[in-house]
């Protein structure tokens, strides 16, 4: 399965690059930094209480390094007799006061779309990468 990379842009030495700064496989998502003063790509798996870290000095090394970290992971859980930890589910639970619950509502009806999907788009937009 090859990686997915959400992409943002960069500028090097007036050369515009598009940069992606989280991998997938087999349903973990790890985050990705560049280390320039290592000159080396590091990451960590999300949504996992376990610390399972990545790592490589070009991008195909990363990829390589971090489906190793996770099969690892997976490898390592079944051998301790411990279910994997689940990645994010893509739910979860939010409390609001009623008042913003409604405006919420309203602004979701003036828009055509459910709660549901007028949060989640509002989410996407200011997500934090």
């Amino acid at each position: 399965m090859k990686a997915r990379w959400p992409v943002k842009f960069f500028l090097l030495r007036g050369i515009i690059f598009k940069m992606k700064n989280t991998l997938k496989y087999k349903g973990h998502t790890g985050t990705v930094v560049f280390d320039a003063d290592d000159h080396i790509f590091h990451g960590r798996l999300m949504g996992l209480t376990d610390i399972i870290t990545f790592e490589g000095a070009s991008v195909s090394e990363l990829e390589k390094d971090f489906r190793s970290a996770v099969d690892e992971y997976l490898k390592t859980c079944k051998e301790i007799n411990r279910l994997p930890e689940k990645p994010f589910s893509g739910r979860f639970m939010l409390r609001v006061p009623s008042e913003l619950h409604c405006a919420i509502a309203l602004a979701a009806k003036r828009e055509g779309k459910s709660i549901n999907a007028w949060i989640a788009e509002v989410c996407q937009q200011n997500a934090i990468a």
